[in-house]
């Protein structure tokens, strides 16, 4: 815009540029650990699974639900976002006095998966051990049966495989780091679905082929028993299903899936 000029110029200087205001950099924020209020209103992606386990009382199958939603986050100074689990439910139709353990758990779950902590608690109730014997339950990456110290045990192995399988933790159940989870929800919404384990995973977990060794000093294994460490030793076979038979409290009792035992 001109303009016009109406007395003496005595003396001139150049106007200097206004410099913008400086942009204030974004605390870092680890999307993990943001606390959630509350479920959020409105639809969650939701996995639901049907959960299988043999123990001392026949076998028991229980269904859960785990809901899932984006959690915003800063890392290094950039908004991210991940996938978090916020809810996990025991749906009603299943519900008897020896399930309540089942909705009470679930609803702790739901309080630590909201808190940013529900990693560890899934690890805690790993470690939880009753008197009625192991509990079977899920195949390991060698197609072996696992056994679990007990119901709860069981149940959150099983919890832990789901979230394994929507790439929040890895295959043990530890967590799996938040730079790998901002990728993995990238991921999702570029092609449409969610990380999946690969075939470079898979490898790396396959078993190592190795020839026989004898044990030192000659002996030799016991018929019916297995070394130390492994499933536990069998005593026989199951007299309805064929299956193998092993002891729980005691008792010679069917693994393979019906649940027989010889002491009723």
């Amino acid at each position: 815009m001109a303009v016009e000029i109406t007395s003496k110029i005595v003396g001139y200087r150049i106007k200097q540029q206004e410099q913008a205001a400086p942009v204030p950099e974004l605390q870092d924020e680890n999307p993990l650990t943001v606390r959630i209020p509350s479920r959020p209103e409105g639809t969650l992606e939701a996995v639901s699974e049907k959960i299988s386990y043999v123990g001392a009382e026949g076998r028991k199958k229980v269904y859960l639900l785990v809901s899932f939603m984006p959690v915003e986050g800063v890392i290094g100074g950039k908004r991210v976002v991940i996938e978090r689990p916020v809810e996990f439910f025991f749906p009603s139709g299943q519900l008897s006095s020896e399930h309540q353990w089942i909705t009470a758990t679930m609803r702790s779950l739901s309080l630590a998966a909201r808190g940013g902590y529900v990693t560890q608690a899934g690890a805690d109730l790993r470690k939880v051990a009753w008197d009625k014997g192991l509990v079977r339950c899920g195949m390991n990456r060698w197609n072996k049966p696992m056994f679990h110290d007990s119901e709860v045990a069981a149940i959150a192995w099983s919890i832990q495989q789901i979230l394994y399988r929507r790439g929040f933790l890895d295959r043990d159940g530890n967590q799996v780091p938040v730079e790998q989870l901002v990728e993995r929800y990238a991921h999702r919404m570029t092609h449409g679905h969610a990380w999946q384990p690969g075939a470079e995973e898979e490898a790396n977990d396959a078993p190592v082929e190795t020839g026989a060794v004898e044990p030192i000093g000659g002996d030799k294994a016991t018929p019916g028993k297995k070394p130390e460490g492994s499933a536990p030793a069998t005593v026989g076979n199951c007299p309805e299903c064929r299956g193998e038979l092993i002891m729980m409290d005691g008792c010679p009792t069917c693994y393979a899936g019906c649940g027989w035992s010889k002491c009723g």
